[in-house]
């Protein structure tokens, strides 16, 4: 089978290689649709990953769908926890203590033609839902998530700062937890179109010098109620922290480059801020099958660009550069 591995920062190879076997508890899949995540472009371009770095050829991917050897279509939590250790018990597989992740550490992803993975994780798809599809309900699961973090309410005042493809979702989660007024910034324009035509009712530019006052008078000088970082960069930390109400949330969902998140202390203990962070998702993919196929999302708009498996470079290349939104990889 063709695979794609990461033997450096920048340096993606494709391989031939044996199909696995599956073993117990496990099926074998054939690939079909795998997204490029930003966390995979901190892969590609730094190397590692927060304190995980890159210490053989990796095959990168965690949002995918495929067909398992007895022809069954699915999409694939690529989290398998535990199960038993005490985050586990308590309902929260995303903080398990022996998490296993595609395309993390010592552990193989879906950019490759076959893979193998835990029965547990697979989640079978409607004929009414793509490949594409299938694969783009992973970072719907993680905006399904923060939303939940955020408690969203009917009528809040919800910003999002960083509209790509998380963002544009989260946005779609805000519309539909009944935000009133949702305000979105990023720095490119195709970003903030997309972001107006899923939902936000105000965008700015992220290097607008008047976006924060704008943002307070939306909210009659309040600020929104919840503010998602959906970037990870200063700048959209920075805004997400000033344009919020006191007595506020401020979800982090975006990954830093540098692994180093900071903001104001000052003024977030005068706004008295309740700031969580996100870890993944848990147990999102029946929510997010649902939404998808209901029509209650689109998930299908925020995929601009695809190219074959063996044009895996070029592929990360453009997500590197930010054209469009969501790059697939066609298996």
């Amino acid at each position: 089978m063709k695979s794609v591995r990461l033997h450096g920062m920048g340096d993606l190879q494709l391989h031939e290689e044996e199909v696995p076997v599956a073993g117990d508890g496990e099926k074998l899949i054939r690939v079909k649709s795998v997204g490029v995540c930003g966390s995979d472009l901190h892969w590609f371009g730094e190397g590692g990953i927060g304190d995980a770095k890159l210490e053989r050829p990796l095959v990168l991917g965690h949002e995918f769908a495929g067909v398992t050897s007895d022809g069954q279509r699915v999409t694939v939590d690529p989290a398998i926890p535990c199960g038993h250790c005490e985050f586990c018990d308590h309902g929260h597989p995303n903080l398990c203590s022996h998490l296993i992740f595609a395309g993390h550490g010592e552990t193989d992803g879906a950019m490759r033609e076959w893979i193998t993975w835990s029965e547990r994780s697979l989640f079978p798809i409607p004929d009414s839902l793509s490949d594409d599809d299938g694969a783009m309900l992973e970072p719907l699961g993680i905006a399904i998530h923060s939303v939940d973090l955020g408690k969203l309410k009917a009528g809040m005042n919800v910003g999002v700062f960083g509209c790509g493809p998380i963002g544009l979702l989260i946005i779609q989660m805000a519309r539909l937890s009944g935000a009133s007024n949702i305000i979105a910034t990023d720095k490119l324009p195709h970003r903030l179109e997309a972001a107006k035509a899923l939902g936000a009712n105000q965008v700015y530019f992220a290097d607008n010098n008047s976006r924060l006052n704008q943002i307070l008078a939306m909210t009659r000088g309040y600020g929104v109620d919840v503010a998602l970082d959906a970037a990870g960069s200063p700048d959209a930390v920075n805004d997400a922290f000033a344009a919020v109400r006191p007595g506020g949330k401020v979800i982090l969902v975006g990954i830093p480059s540098d692994d180093k998140t900071s903001f104001n202390a000052s003024l977030a203990r005068r706004k008295g801020l309740t700031i969580k962070l996100v870890r993944r998702m848990k147990h999102t993919y029946p929510r997010a099958i649902e939404l998808v196929s209901k029509g209650l999302v689109d998930v299908s708009s925020i995929v601009t660009h695809r190219f074959p498996l063996e044009q895996a470079a070029e592929a990360f290349r453009t997500a590197q550069q930010r054209e469009g939104l969501k790059i697939i990889i066609t298996v």
